[in-house]
């Protein structure tokens, strides 16, 4: 299968209640993973906005930073992250992520279910 960019859907919403817009492109559509994961998505997140805080449980998730500079709250920690690094949450876990530099942040965010 080839998904060519003009077939990916987007959209762009106000994430588990975190600070204004997130653009959402869904590389892979749930139905093409096959009950193994949820998510396979590239997140852009403008200047000043976020994803709320929430948790995996049942699930574990994975941010590969691609550009631009974050915080992330991870297991009740203020982190900084940046290009090239990664996030991953799982074991019932809490986080969030907030866009805290001047140019959009995007990563791909992949939700893969224990």
């Amino acid at each position: 299968m080839i998904i060519k960019k003009s077939q990916i859907k987007t959209d762009e919403s106000n994430i588990r209640d975190g600070k204004g817009m997130v653009k959402r492109e869904f590389l892979v559509e749930s139905d093409n993973l096959r009950g193994k994961a949820k998510l396979f998505s590239r997140i852009t997140i403008p200047p000043g906005n976020s994803i709320g805080m929430h948790d995996h449980t049942d699930d574990f998730e994975i941010y590969y930073i691609l550009r631009g500079k974050a915080q992330v709250l991870d297991n009740g920690e203020l982190v900084e992250v940046a290009e090239g690094d990664i996030v991953y949450t799982a074991d019932g876990n809490s986080h969030y992520i907030e866009n805290i530099g001047d140019e959009e942040l995007d990563f791909i965010a992949v939700v893969i279910n224990e």
